[in-house]
């Protein structure tokens, strides 16, 4: 299966049905939807396969100064926060489906939001939604004074007219990056280096390269941008992502860290390894299992690296189960490397791109069908069906 490959944002006010149209395309309920608006307070993304062609498509909470506490509730600041979240959102995504309703036709804030799309230079999808019934009244007419092409018009929750919304947003989706077709130790190693914030990836970065490329600071969520940093392991290049901290989207708490989870999802469809930097002090939570999922989900190899070793009690470090309990929490990712490091230090930082090389290289790797189907009938004979 392919790996997915750009990225589609659905933006608008609250209440047009985002969630709705989310949660259609993709097939999946993992948006609440509900009359009440505003309930998707944080950003959902999920893998669309249309034609072939597999993107993620990200639902974004309704752009409203009330899910936002540094700003007054009057309509001048309710413009700027528009702006702001569209100005974001073409910044990081690669097509923008501006969704409206078109019972309602064209508001004030629809009128901001578009303003900023205009000037963007990112395809724009103008989506008229909940065009439920023909008999109902609507003023899709006003869509088309928005001055961002033709409006497509379609009802999320009936599934109308939504593979013509499908085919409009693989067209405008950039070519497939090619990431090379030799063999999986002659072109350039592409790794991710991810994680939740202030697990201490980009001083493993600085580790790995041995200079200060990125930005390093106790502060959690510093790293913005995604870094890249090419440097040469055993003969072979090797792309070094340096991502912004990932956090589960619940706990993300401003527009700027919520579309660095977009960045390094970016990062992970063009790596062939994500390497997941855990603080081994705090052992493993939740969040680290969430982002080790999106690795997966990105179709990338995995290495997990517990950094800090330094700071794990002596007591832990010598028991043997304490490793295999971090081990055991990736237990969705059969086999997965698991390393011991301190990157302030340099212990064992060595090792890292060793072992991405070593996934790399698996995860390349082609069965014969002869030596597939001896499998199957092997594992048949085993588990003959009931």
């Amino acid at each position: 299966m392919a790996s997915p490959s750009g990225i589609v944002a659905i933006i608008g006010r609250p209440n047009t049905g985002k969630s709705t149209l989310f949660n259609r395309l993709t097939g999946s309920r993992r948006a609440i939807v509900d009359e009440l608006s505003g309930l998707t307070r944080d950003r959902l993304y999920s893998i669309a396969e249309w034609r072939g062609r597999r993107f993620t498509l990200v639902d974004t909470a309704g752009l409203d100064a009330r899910s936002r506490r540094d700003i007054p509730g009057d309509m001048a600041a309710l413009a700027r926060g528009a702006q702001e979240q569209a100005r974001l959102a073409i910044q990081e995504a690669d097509v923008c489906c501006f969704v409206l309703d078109i019972r309602d036709g064209v508001t004030p804030l629809d009128d901001e939001v578009a303003k900023t799309l205009r000037g963007g230079g990112k395809p724009v999808l103008v989506v008229g939604n909940k065009a439920d019934s023909d008999r109902d009244p609507h003023y899709a007419h006003e869509l088309h004074g928005l001055g961002l092409g033709e409006p497509m018009l379609i009802s999320a929750l009936q599934g109308r007219d939504t593979g013509d919304l499908l085919d409009a947003m693989v067209d405008a989706l950039p070519p497939v990056e090619d990431n090379g077709t030799g063999p999986p130790d002659a072109r350039e190693l592409r790794v991710a280096i991810i994680g939740r914030p202030n697990t201490g990836k980009s001083s493993l970065l600085n580790a790995l390269v041995g200079e200060e490329r990125a930005l390093v600071s106790p502060v959690a969520g510093t790293t913005r941008d995604a870094v890249d940093t090419v440097v040469a392991h055993d003969g072979r290049a090797v792309r070094l992502v340096d991502t912004a901290g990932l956090r589960r989207r619940g706990a993300l708490d401003t527009d700027v860290e919520r579309y660095s989870v977009l960045r390094a999802l970016r990062a992970l469809e063009r790596s062939d390894v994500g390497v997941l930097v855990i603080d081994a002090s705090q052992g493993v939570v939740a969040q680290d299992r969430h982002v080790a999922g999106y690795a997966v989900d990105a179709g990338a190899g995995l290495v997990i690296t517990a950094n800090k070793w330094d700071l794990v009690p002596e007591s832990d470090r010598a028991a043997p189960a304490f490793l295999k309990t971090i081990g055991a929490a990736f237990d969705f990712v059969p086999g997965v490397p698991v390393l011991t490091l301190s990157a302030t230090q340099r212990r064992n930082v060595g090792k890292v791109l060793d072992t991405a090389a070593q996934v790399a290289t698996a995860r390349a790797t082609r069965i014969p069908t002869g030596a597939l189907n001896q499998l199957m009938r092997g594992a048949l004979d085993d588990h003959p069906p009931q």
